[in-house]
């Protein structure tokens, strides 16, 4: 299956029908339509008709559409799985997942509720239960009733609940992070970072796309458009990378090297692993060069 870019992530509020219908134009890569926490309680009513008949009506082009419920355990977890799953959303986003048993749940739900095979769940990673089991959590993708195929990253409820101070660097947070990451890897998930909180701040802004690049996360959610240019040029192979990965593979190519675990290239000893990363990353690059052309 191509690799699908999910560089920018951003979060618009299921009671805002402007912003539902703006979504279809605005350059992200995914969108998530939230009815947890973005509405007020008496709208959720009203955010759960009018994310429905958006999902319905389609029109999103090559964004992935998720659709953020209110946890199953509140008084509209029940009706937004009723009302949703039917749509043909790609992915049901669960908030609060703190244990395997919480998948299993929402996954029977969403079957019950009529959701077409295609749909998959990614669960929201919020809470301190959460960052204890990550590694079980993410192995409830063996399960195939859980569906799971992501994680996210719910910086703001992690420090909420833990008391952890969301500062430059993120230093009280960064073993989550790397873990959950970590777990997400060892059982083949996607998974996004945190969302940034201060708009206004786009150095700050641009300096944690970096980082959450670096760690190695696929994108990263966001609260707001003006972040989205920004977050895609972060988490987009540069041209440099792109142009040595292809060097690494056509090395490797070469009928010479077929049985070799390490070769030089340009001075520099890679080994057939450096070859599977380039892979990824050209087909990364090409999948958003693709994406480009298309727009």
């Amino acid at each position: 299956m191509p690799l699908r870019p999910r560089r920018s992530v951003l979060y618009m509020p299921g009671s805002n029908a402007r912003a539902l219908d703006k979504a279809r134009s605005l350059p992200a890569d995914v969108v998530i339509l939230d009815l947890e926490d973005a509405v007020a309680p008496d709208a959720k009513e009203v955010a759960r008709g009018q994310v429905a008949a958006a999902v319905t009506a389609g029109g999103f082009g090559h964004r992935e559409v998720v659709v953020r419920i209110n946890g199953l355990d509140t008084a509209w977890g029940a009706d937004d799985l009723k009302a949703l799953a039917p749509t043909g959303a790609d992915v049901i986003l669960i908030p609060k997942v703190s244990r395997p048993e919480d998948l299993v749940a929402a996954g029977k739900a969403i079957v019950s509720a009529g959701a077409p095979d295609r749909t998959a769940v990614w669960a929201m990673m919020e809470t301190p239960l959460a960052m204890l089991n990550a590694a079980v959590i993410a192995a409830a993708v063996a399960d195939r009733r859980t569906r799971l195929s992501g994680f996210v990253m719910g910086t703001n409820d992690l420090a909420k609940e833990t008391g952890a101070r969301i500062v430059p660097g993120r230093a009280p947070m960064n073993a989550w992070l790397m873990l959950s990451l970590a777990a997400a890897r060892a059982h083949g998930l996607a998974i996004l970072d945190g969302v940034w909180n201060e708009i206004a701040d786009e150095a700050g802004f641009a300096r944690e796309c970096a980082e959450a690049r670096d760690m190695g996360f696929d994108g990263k959610t966001l609260i707001h458009p003006s972040q989205i240019a920004p977050c895609n040029a972060a988490f987009s192979p540069a041209e440099k990378e792109v142009a040595w990965a292809r060097t690494i593979i056509a090395a490797f190519d070469l009928p010479e090297n077929a049985a070799r675990g390490a070769i030089q290239v340009e001075g520099r000893m890679v080994e057939r692993l450096h070859a599977d990363m380039a892979r990824k990353l050209v087909a990364i690059a090409d999948a958003i060069a693709a994406r480009a052309a298309e727009a």
